[in-house]
């Protein structure tokens, strides 16, 4: 089959690979229908995850038609159309049982390597790296679903492959970076980071009734896309100046106070202006810090007193001059993980299937498969106004 696969920073290619076949009895093999880039995807293509090898194929965000079954899994049958979570989840242990399916026990074959970085392994994930299980993405033809009696859920005939494909991670990672922020009438949200996540958590505050939400990026098209889309509130940092002038813009717009809830969907790749994001760039660059937390910094400098900063932005190892300062003797909650996307499925599939929400809305370019490697340079680049990139095999 086709697949689209990671030879090092910068060099993704199409590659023939060997079909997938069912390994474990609680296995499927899934015909995919569509795919998505997801921008920590971008990570990879960066170079800035470790644990990648040459040749591993990538992709997350998939969805498809269910073609082999192993003999365990009787939930799905033959010829069903699946959305599948970027999450491998066993649904069986203390986590998976407590609604946690991103901190699986049991999905990460490689939870030694994990756990010396993080001192414990969450679950494994789809196309992510050899620390997160060395797993096969979806960006290809076919992939294999572990646990596909606990993760797949079959799409209704009235749902689209476009208003499904994003249940896989980006809809639910934004509606869980607002969910799990005990959100109160009133409230001002503030949301760094308008690409794809970044907008479904824009739609998800609106959709769970904040009163204001605050859109920030550098971008103009994205913070057209959550003015016009979400109706939020929109400020560029390049406009702005430095941490201490946006945090003291974001107070401005706040009656003094700050917002309630300020949301990092940005991560490691953040940019910045002035000497601050000049010293995360080179010491990433020099592999001295894994990340560039600007984002992270400026969120908890401008969150309100005893407010939540909520973290679906992807980080993977260490950062420089975070203000725990600031964070302790302001009381902050902090909030972060990757998505526990099965416990969201299905309520968000309700919101789809109702009309609530067409998460179709973020797609700004459909490509072919064999047209990956393009793709991923525009994306990165921005160009032609790119926000998400759909793919079908």
């Amino acid at each position: 089959m086709k697949a689209v696969c990671w030879h090092g920073a910068q060099d993704m290619r199409v590659d023939n690979v060997a079909d997938p076949q069912i390994l474990n009895p609680r296995d499927a093999i899934i015909k995919v229908t569509s795919t998505a880039i997801c921008g920590s995807d971008l990570h990879l293509y960066g170079g800035f995850m470790p644990g990648m090898q040459a040749g591993d194929i990538v992709g997350h965000e998939f969805m498809g038609e269910v073609v082999e079954l192993g003999s365990a899994v009787t939930n799905l049958s033959i010829g069903n159309r699946v959305v599948v979570p970027f999450t491998i989840a066993c649904g069986h242990c203390f986590f998976c049982d407590s609604g946690y399916h991103s901190l699986c026990d049991n999905s990460n074959p490689n939870a030694g390597v994990a756990e010396k970085m993080w001192g414990q392994s969450p679950s494994g994930l789809f196309g992510y790296t050899h620390i997160l299980g060395g797993y096969a993405g979806g960006q290809a033809e076919y992939v294999r679903v572990p646990y596909a009696d606990v993760g797949p859920m079959v799409v209704p005939d009235s749902v689209s492959d476009e208003q499904a494909l994003f249940l896989t991670d980006i809809f639910p990672t934004g509606y869980q970076a607002i969910a799990q922020c005990d959100m109160q009438p009133g409230d001002t949200v503030a949301i760094w980071g308008c690409g794809p996540v970044g907008q479904f958590a824009i739609a998800s505050a609106k959709m769970l009734g904040a009163a204001r939400v605050i859109a920030i990026d550098t971008v103009d098209e994205r913070l057209d896309m959550a003015a016009t889309q979400h109706g939020a509130e929109t400020l560029n940092p390049r406009e702005v100046g430095n941490t201490l002038q946006l945090v003291e813009a974001l107070r401005d717009m706040t009656a003094g106070r700050g917002p309630d809830i300020c949301v990092d969907a940005v991560g490691l790749e953040a940019h910045g202006v002035g000497l601050e994001y000049w010293y995360d760039n080179i010491k990433q660059s020099l592999q001295m810090e894994t990340a560039r937390p600007v984002v992270l910094r400026q969120a908890i400098m401008a969150c309100r007193k005893a407010g939540t900063v909520s973290i679906p932005g992807v980080y993977g190892g260490i950062a420089d001059k975070i203000p725990v300062g600031a964070l302790m003797n302001k009381a902050l909650t902090i909030k972060t993980g990757q998505t526990h996307v099965q416990h969201y499925l299905k309520p968000l599939m309700d919101h789809v299937e109702r009309g609530d929400i067409d998460p179709s809305f973020v797609i700004t370019h459909r490509m072919r498969l064999d047209q990956a490697p393009e793709a991923y340079e525009m994306f990165q680049a921005r160009r032609d106004n790119c926000i998400k990139v759909v793919m079908q095999p």
